[in-house]
């Protein structure tokens, strides 16, 4: 009998919290324990060095010990959301989800910690007393004005970062949302007026933060649920409202919003009145961040006031006020140098690289996340979407340098750019193996051509490629289609200044391409009237003739239809007796490391010669990416134990390779699980060509490679690079439809090496 109770209907959001095991998180062992001697290791006899090592020097503990990436995010359940004082056991779900949050954004580990105190001393007594086990503490959901005393005691006890989200990580990203707001509007924080609604933990955070930024105290006016916070004032108030007290008299919203430049609410629900918004400055800014109502909708907001920028704490209007925006960044920036503190410094620098980010061009990558949602930057895009995956190296390097420059960091980082590439590798995954490839593309200077440049995916690589390598994109497509695509997806790249447009419609080169393609099918059945519709038509073929001509180094095509259909174009116009395409290699990188898969498009059932090239073909571009071949002819039959069609074509082309005494390892034929597993191959050939693991496998049929290589992808979180089409001189390469901003960036970096480079 369970001892869970039962609910009679359970929502999705309970059914999301229950399966496919209750609640939200899990601790999975970082270190084998598998036998013996792993045992003796992680603990009894071998974890006694460890002990002895941290006890002689504590900080030692970061090196051989989870402290160091370790936060703990700690609550008494007082003020939990909009719930209110719901308790310790109740607040758990969220405490839970903020850990989450944690790891998915930062990959910082966290335990929830909810606690049966509301003493603030004693509570801080509790948290101090958590030291030696995090490497920094998130106080959550505690209410002011006891949130106050908490972070006041643990910051003057505590050598560790500690951080009161709801004051300090909604001040940041309000600060940055208001930085961009100004910035539109054109006024200066020392020039305007800001009216603020609630004096809780939140509220008088951000106006510390906005005084930080530049905002006069005298131009600050602050309303609770009694009105105006003025001196000498009795009812409700704190220390923390004091210090904002503006007059000696009562006086009402209403009285203070007149010429008000900023409104910022933190209160609740239809506190600010249409009325109150018409009496406020020209492009007001408001901030109506009570959740889950908001002081005032905006579009009740804009009917008054059609220049507003608006911002709240809801995702389900332009500019959510979302403190995942900050925290996890802040966080790891903290970490990464052994911060003892998180200090002003280090939130000013969180809040410019929030507010930078969202005036860069968008990424791809939020793009794709919040799919048809205008990401430009202007009144309805002030700050990053969560999802945006340049927070990490943005912000969490920002927070890191400032700490290191104002002397709170332990151990301080020397070189920010590669620390910034490290973070960025961590999000990226592809980052850190494409790095070669980006490195020799920088040597050259390549231009590379997209048969399909309308397509949103192809501008974001483009932009990308502008910014990050020394290649220049050239696009075909139709001018009035990219233009407005470049402006949808809000990229400040435009045909003609930053790339080159080919207009399959109208190119004054039409008559030229048609006669060249002419030329090199008239006698395989193609009159002049077929190659002018071809030329017309097909910008697979239009790119394939413009690198014949010299006009483009590489060409890149296949974001949609399927690969044998444009590898025909590619093979007619490209193809030679130098240059034939040999076979398709997908890199996988999975979670334990790259693994190369061949062939997955172009051979079906490849011959053995085939099958050589393939394997050739295959060790040269590994080296490409630093990596040693270690490459497994796979089949059914393993080692001559079954006489199939398969196994004999591997075994033909392990004896070409023979003959050709390669400069790489290689063995088969094989069953996959033997490649992978060393130790099952040296039981079955003791005498095996190559130690370790491969980390290529070629096949005997392109269905094999082609379900092997989805699997991956599907099933053990793969992300490809690739196909690369190998044996064509890099002059063509044919992705997929499933292909990213991102991985086109990645080919257009191994279209843009030239082939001399890594043969």
């Amino acid at each position: 009998m369970s001892d869970t109770p039962e609910t009679p209907v359970e929502s999705a959001a309970l059914l999301y919290h229950a399966n496919p095991k209750p609640g939200k998180l899990e601790i999975r062992a970082t270190k084998p324990l598998a036998n013996g001697r792993d045992l003796s290791l992680a603990y009894s006899p071998g974890v006694a060095e460890a002990c002895t090592a941290i006890a002689a020097t504590p900080a030692l503990a970061t090196r051989y010990t989870a402290r160091g990436n370790l936060v703990a995010v700690v609550s008494n359940g007082t003020a939990v959301l909009g719930l209110g004082n719901i308790g310790a056991l109740a607040s758990k779900p969220v405490m839970e989800g903020k850990a989450v949050l944690f790891k998915k954004f930062a990959n910082i580990d966290c335990f929830d910690i909810e606690l049966n105190e509301t003493d603030p001393e004693k509570l801080a007594d509790i948290v101090c007393a958590l030291e030696p086990t995090f490497g920094a503490i998130n106080l959550e959901d505690i209410k002011a004005p006891d949130c106050f005393i908490v972070e006041k005691l643990c910051r003057e006890r505590m050598n560790i970062p500690v951080f009161h989200d709801d004051q300090h990580g909604t001040a940041i990203v309000v600060g940055a949302a208001a930085t961009n707001a100004l910035h539109l509007a054109g006024k200066d924080w020392a020039d305007i007026k800001v009216v603020s609604t609630g004096g809780g933990a939140a509220g008088i955070a951000c106006l510390n933060m906005l005084l930080k930024l530049g905002v006069k105290r005298e131009n600050v006016w602050l309303c609770d649920i009694a009105g105006l916070v003025y001196e000498g004032r009795e009812q409700d108030m704190t220390p923390q409202k004091a210090a904002y007290a503006q007059g000696t008299t009562p006086a009402t919203l209403s009285d203070v919003i007149e010429g008000a430049d900023l409104f910022l609410g933190l209160s609740g629900p239809g506190v600010l009145k249409p009325e109150h918004v018409a009496k406020m400055a020209d492009k007001p800014i408001i901030f109506a961040l009570a959740n889950p109502t908001p002081e005032i909708l905006p579009e009740a907001a804009r009917e008054v006031a059609p220049d507003a920028i608006i911002a709240t704490g809801r995702s389900d209007y332009p500019n959510q006020v979302n403190n995942v925006l900050c925290f996890p960044f802040i966080f790891r920036g903290a970490l990464d140098c052994g911060a003892t503190e998180i200090n002003d410094a280090m939130q000013l620098g969180c809040i410019e690289g929030i507010a930078a980010l969202a005036r860069a061009t968008t990424s791809a990558e939020a793009a794709a996340a919040y799919k048809g949602e205008q990401l430009t930057f202007g009144t309805d895009y002030l700050i990053p979407k969560p999802f945006d995956p340049r927070l990490m190296g943005v912000v969490a390097s920002a927070v890191a340098k400032a700490a290191c420059e104002s002397g709170v960091a332990a151990r301080p980082i020397e070189d920010f750019p590669a620390y910034k590439a490290r973070l960025d590798r961590s999000v990226f995954r592809s980052a850190l193996l494409m790095r070669p490839v980006f490195e020799a593309a920088a040597q050259a200077e390549r231009k590379i051509v997209f048969a399909e440049g309308e397509d949103e995916r192809v501008l974001r690589a483009a932009d990308a490629m502008l910014e990050q390598t020394t290649d220049l994109p050239i696009l075909i497509g139709r001018p009035e289609v990219v233009e407005a695509r470049c402006e949808r997806a809000g990229l400040k790249i435009r045909p003609g200044r930053d790339f080159e447009l080919v207009n399959p419609e109208n190119d004054p080169r039409y008559r030229e391409y048609w006669e060249t393609y002419h030329h090199i099918m008239a006698r395989r059945g193609v009159t002049p009237d077929l190659a002018r519709a071809v030329m017309r038509t097909n910008t697979t073929a239009i790119a394939g003739v413009m690198v014949h001509r010299g006009e483009a180094d590489s060409m890149i095509c296949g974001t949609f239809g399927q690969f044998l259909w444009h590898l025909n174009y590619v093979r007619q116009i490209l193809a030679d007796r130098s240059l034939h395409p040999i076979a398709a290699l997908s890199l996988m990188i999975l979670e334990d490391g790259p693994l190369f898969i061949a062939d997955t498009q172009v051979h079906q059932f490849p011959k053995p010669h085939e099958i050589c090239e393939t394997v050739i073909g295959a060790a040269r571009h590994v080296r490409r990416f630093g990596l040693t071949p270690k490459i497994a002819l796979c089949s059914h039959s393993q080692f001559g134990n079954l006489d199939s069609e398969g196994g004999r074509r591997m075994r033909e082309a392990l004896e070409m390779l023979d003959d050709r005494q390669v400069d790489f390892a290689y063995e088969g034929e094989m069953h996959v699980d033997s490649a992978l597993d060393p130790e099952l191959r040296s039981r079955l050939l003791p005498e095996c060509r190559f130690d370790g693991a491969a980390n290529v496998l070629v096949f005997s049929s392109a269905d094999a490679a082609s379900a092997v290589r989805n699997i991956l992808k599907m099933k053990a979180n793969g992300l490809e690079v690739g196909p690369i089409l190998m044996g064509m001189g890099n002059r063509a390469h044919i992705v997929t439809p499933s292909i990213t901003a991102r991985g086109l960036l990645n080919m257009s970096a191994l279209a843009g090496t030239p082939v001399h480079h890594y043969s």
